[in-house]
């Protein structure tokens, strides 16, 4: 194992978008459109992260069509899973080596988004011996989920894990509690993540998870140890 970290303890892994591939953002940009509604950078920021709950009743808001909360978020489901049938759930190339390698730099690993455990089982049961604690956290209940996180299900303080994700939302919660943060913004092409990522302050961006190595990871730690991750 490398030389410990001076401040980091632990890294907070998002589940899709991250470890698996970006199977939400084509679905949502879809069920927007054909429904006659403007898919812009204000949608992603109503939408992404959020509770289902919410990201239903704003994707109903989003359409010209009559629907509800619960309509829009069922209709959307369905057509997830119509989307997955022709461009299945995959893990991300890079994402095995990654937990490998922050296993190796002695970093904690913990996996969270916003579906139950059973789709992190499905798709990383095989490598749940590389992560900590509970291994996946449902979030759905209090996204993002930073705080209860770091404070609640490790013990941690803020500054003491980083966070990769692919929502700028989220980059938002952890520049407000001093969390380190690495972004993964999808490469979708109507995605508006890099540009509202740029706009958050986040300093760390990368388009593949390979470029999450040690030299990276020293200098994020070295930044968090002086207080100065944002």
């Amino acid at each position: 194992m490398s030389q410990p970290f001076e401040r980091l303890r632990l890294a907070l892994l998002n589940i899709d978008g991250v470890l698996l591939n970006d199977t939400f953002s084509p679905v949502i940009y879809d069920f927007v459109t054909k429904r006659g509604g403007r898919y812009t950078a204000q949608t992603e920021r109503d939408i992404f992260s959020q509770p289902q709950h919410v990201a239903g009743i704003r994707m109903a808001q989003a359409v010209a069509e009559p629907l509800t909360g619960p309509e829009a978020l069922e209709a959307y489901f369905a057509e997830r899973e119509r989307y997955l049938q022709q461009r299945p759930v995959a893990v991300s190339r890079g994402a095995v080596d990654l937990l490998h390698r922050l296993r190796g730099l002695g970093l904690k690993l913990v996996s969270y988004g916003g579906l139950p455990k059973t789709h992190f089982d499905t798709y990383l049961g095989a490598y749940e011996d590389l992560f900590d604690g509970p291994g996946y956290v449902c979030t759905n209940d209090f996204r993002p989920g930073i705080h209860e996180i770091a404070t609640q299900t490790f013990g941690l303080k803020h500054d003491e894990v980083i966070v990769v994700d692919d929502v700028a939302r989220v980059a938002e919660e952890a520049r407000a509690l001093n969390a380190s943060f690495i972004g993964h913004p999808s490469a979708f092409e109507h995605s508006f993540q890099r540009d509202l990522m740029a706009e958050a302050g986040v300093r760390h961006l990368v388009s593949r998870l390979d470029e999450i190595d040690a030299g990276l990871l020293r200098r994020i730690d070295a930044d968090a140890a002086a207080g100065k991750s944002w």
